[in-house]
C-alpha cells in the first residue's frame, strides 16, 4: 500500500479524501432516502383517511410525534383543514419547498466528487509527465527509475481518479432520481388532501 502511495504522487490524497466523502454520503442518503424513512405507512394511512367534516386532531398528533419531511407537510395542511382551502394549498406548498431540500442534502458534494475526482487523476497525469520530461531533460533516457516514477504517477492518478469519480456518478444519478421520486410522490399526497378539503368545502357552501 505505501508503494503505491509513493508512486501515485501526492494527488492520491486528496483523490482518497473524495472516496472517503463520496462513500460517507452515499451510505448516509441510503439510509436516508428509503421510501419506509420518508413516507411512513402509518403517516400515510392517517392522512388518507382524513376527511374535511372529521376531527383531525389525532391525524395532528401522530404527525407531531412522528416528525420528517412527509409528516411536517401533512401536519402544516391538518392544522389549517378548518381555514379556506387557498389558505391550506399555499402553506402545504410553502412548507414542502423547505421540507424536501432535505432529500437532496449533501447530493452537491456526491456530484462534485463525481467532476473533481476524475479532473483530480488528470492532474495527476499532467504532473507525472511534467516529472518525467524533467528527468529525462537531466539523464536522457538512461535512468528507468526516474521515468518510471513519471510514468507511474501519470497513470496511477488517472486511473485513481477515474475509479472514484465513475461510481460516485452513478451513485449521484441513482439518489437523485430516488429524491425526486419521492418528492413526487409526496406531493401527489399533498395534492389528494387539499383537493378532499377543496371539495368538502364546496359541498359545505353548496
Amino acid at each position: 500500500m505505501l508503494d503505491f502511495l509513493s508512486k501515485a504522487g501526492p494527488l492520491i490524497y486528496p483523490l482518497g479524501l473524495c472516496s472517503l466523502v463520496a462513500v460517507t454520503i452515499t451510505i448516509e442518503r441510503l439510509w436516508a432516502l428509503q421510501r419506509r424513512r420518508v413516507l411512513p405507512r402509518e403517516i400515510v394511512e392517517v392522512v388518507e383517511a382524513v376527511r374535511p367534516d372529521r376531527d383531525v386532531s389525532l391525524a395532528v398528533e401522530v404527525c407531531r410525534r412522528n416528525p420528517g419531511v412527509f409528516s411536517n407537510i401533512m401536519r402544516k395542511g391538518l392544522e389549517l383543514i378548518g381555514e379556506p382551502w387557498e389558505i391550506m394549498r399555499d402553506a402545504v406548498m410553502d412548507v414542502g419547498r423547505q421540507e424536501t431540500t432535505m432529500l437532496q442534502r449533501h447530493l452537491v458534494w456526491l456530484q462534485t466528487v463525481a467532476q473533481a475526482a476524475p479532473l483530480l487523476g488528470l492532474l495527476g497525469t499532467v504532473t507525472g509527465m511534467i516529472k518525467l520530461f524533467g528527468a529525462i531533460s537531466l539523464s536522457g533516457l538512461g535512468d528507468p527509475q526516474a521515468l518510471s516514477e513519471g510514468i507511474s504517477e501519470a497513470i496511477l492518478t488517472t486511473a485513481v481518479g477515474l475509479a472514484i469519480g465513475i461510481p460516485t456518478l452513478v451513485a449521484y444519478n441513482l439518489l437523485t432520481a430516488r429524491s425526486e421520486a419521492l418528492v413526487t410522490e409526496i406531493e401527489a399526497h399533498a395534492s389528494a388532501l387539499v383537493q378532499r378539503v377543496r371539495h368538502g368545502q364546496q359541498g359545505v357552501a353548496s
